[in-house]
């Protein structure tokens, strides 16, 4: 087993015989950025999570809600919390909450109610292409009922998980501006899918514009691509720059599982985080593993996982 210690930034869990998650339930299924998703279409819980990692040292976990019943958000916070109590995983969550609908502030102060709720993820409606933006749309950042409900946040102490494509990040500088007091942490390293230069050019400006502002952090996750071999040598330089752009201290790795378990096995994942940050202090590696996890999601130090 790998010594140093994780905290893995970003996982799901999930009881497809017991709860309704219209994505993974429903036919047909929906379109998905890496293709076929049927292999995931199966309950998974911590015990197979424990499987997948056995190979790394693993002391924490943040579950991210996982598109659950929109109709019950508060339900699978409630789920989370009894499953965490009974099997010790996770460490924390952050929660689903449609910003942009009348009832947020209601349950924005049932979620915070649950000790392990430390902040929220509602994707915004995004555009398909860079050519394709329309600001302002209902459901996106610009919306001004969208930005109603995210106003809340900080009222009750939650930090926000944006899942966005990189060419929405002007308007995640813009919102990281107009409310300073809210940290915004960007999931799956903001989408650079297109890895052709033209494509990863634009995905550099836009990561460089948003993290100008001081209150954004970067998850480094989701990074496969569908067809392609997970590895090192394919996915090096965007983990490299985007610890160059947002700084030691503002990054944080995650494995996704168990979606990039579509594109990777986890030990394939981590081991290439660790086989890319290879020259980097130990206390540097310390903070992308561990530490800044548990300073951006408030974790408690001693996280408790049966190593």
């Amino acid at each position: 087993m790998q010594s140093l210690p994780i905290i893995d930034a970003h996982q799901h869990f999930w009881d497809l015989e017991r709860n309704y998650l219209p994505w993974l339930c429903d036919e047909p299924p929906i379109p998905f950025r890496y293709g076929d998703y049927s292999a995931i279409r199966r309950t998974y819980l911590p015990k197979d999570y424990r499987h997948d990692s056995r190979d790394y040292r693993i002391v924490g976990t943040v579950y991210v809600e996982t598109e659950w019943d929109p109709r019950t958000p508060v339900d699978e916070t409630r789920w989370v919390h009894a499953l965490a109590d009974r099997e010790g995983l996770p460490t924390v969550m952050v929660a689903q909450a449609r910003l942009n609908q009348p009832d947020v502030e209601e349950v924005l102060a049932q979620h915070s109610a649950f000790p392990r709720v430390r902040g929220i993820r509602h994707k915004p409606t995004s555009a398909p292409s860079p050519a394709d933006i329309d600001p302002g749309i209902p459901g996106s950042m610009g919306d001004p009922a969208w930005r109603r409900g995210y106003a809340q946040l900080a009222k009750y102490g939650l930090s926000f998980d944006l899942q966005t494509p990189w060419w929405h990040f002007e308007e995640a500088a813009e919102l990281a501006a107009d409310f300073p007091e809210t940290q915004i942490i960007i999931n799956h390293t903001g989408l650079p899918a297109d890895r052709s230069k033209e494509g990863l050019s634009g995905w550099r400006r836009a990561m460089q514009y948003v993290a100008a502002q001081p209150n954004v952090a970067i998850k480094i996750s989701g990074i496969g691509l569908p067809g392609q071999a997970w590895t090192a040598d394919v996915n090096r330089d965007v983990v490299l720059e985007t610890i160059d752009i947002f700084g030691i201290d503002r990054c944080m790795f995650a494995s996704n599982f168990p979606v990039d378990s579509l594109v990777a096995e986890f030990g394939t994942i981590f081991g290439g985080f660790m086989t890319i940050t290879a020259e980097l202090s130990d206390s540097d590696q310390r903070k992308l593993f561990h530490d800044n996890a548990v300073a951006f999601y408030r974790m408690p130090t001693d996280t408790g996982m049966a190593e």
